[in-house]
């Protein structure tokens, strides 16, 4: 069976003018919603470039409020995404940046904190069609476009993690597509990310906690 990625099913059909302001927009936020593994409280989308610019125009802060819900991008609840984060009991606010000029012109930085406390700063490009890619997870630089099925993982930069990573991968029949490993620095927190042509069932995820230096593990799919 082909593989059928998240924009395939999600790209052609949106609610919205424009495939890089909105449909792009509610990708990068429900992305965002899966790095932080729940659902978020309280979030700040600082946007830079056009974004800036157009952003009520092109109802790309309803998209990225409503991508950051679970909503697709043909969901006709975007239309309504202020008043069900209100509902839901969701803090927001959009952040125009003017200042900063040596980014890509369709970038957002959705800033979260989820009932626990805890808090991720997931960067975002839009690049046209639907299409994403994002770029920065809190202070460490990654390249993750979102078109396959994947598992991000938080861990610290130690001898052995990867090998115990791969090993359990393996146990599943996962066969890796793409790995890649990114560090805040040697020692430090890292982010490995492994992409796949199959979907990642849920249960890898106890296997992968027994290793002490994994922190979290994100399915993407």
């Amino acid at each position: 069976m082909a593989f059928i990625s998240v924009f395939d099913v999600l790209g052609p059909n949106m609610i919205g003018p424009s495939s890089s302001h909105t449909a792009g927009a509610c990708v990068i936020a429900f992305l965002a919603r899966k790095m932080i593994g729940g659902n978020p409280k309280k979030v700040e989308f600082i946007l830079y470039g056009s974004f800036a610019k157009t952003y009520k125009g092109h109802g790309t802060d309803r998209a990225l409020l409503g991508g950051l819900m679970g909503f697709g991008t043909d969901d006709v609840r975007i239309r309504d995404s202020f008043s069900i984060a209100t509902e839901r009991g969701i803090e927001y606010k959009f952040t125009p940046n003017s200042e900063i000029t040596e980014i890509h012109p369709n970038t957002v930085d959705v800033c979260m904190e989820d009932e626990e406390g805890r808090k991720v700063t997931v960067r975002g490009e839009s690049l046209g069609g639907g299409k994403v890619r994002i770029v920065k997870i809190d202070q460490v630089d990654i390249d993750f476009s979102g078109e396959y099925s994947a598992i991000i993982l938080v861990h610290r930069d130690r001898p052995g993690v990867i090998a115990y990573i791969s090993k359990i991968l393996s146990e599943h029949n996962i066969n890796i597509a793409f790995m890649k490993l990114y560090r805040e620095s040697k020692g430090n927190k890292a982010y490995t990310i492994i992409e796949s042509d199959e979907m990642i069932p849920p249960d890898i995820k106890p296997g992968l906690y027994k290793n002490e230096h994994i922190s979290q593990v994100m399915i993407v799919q």
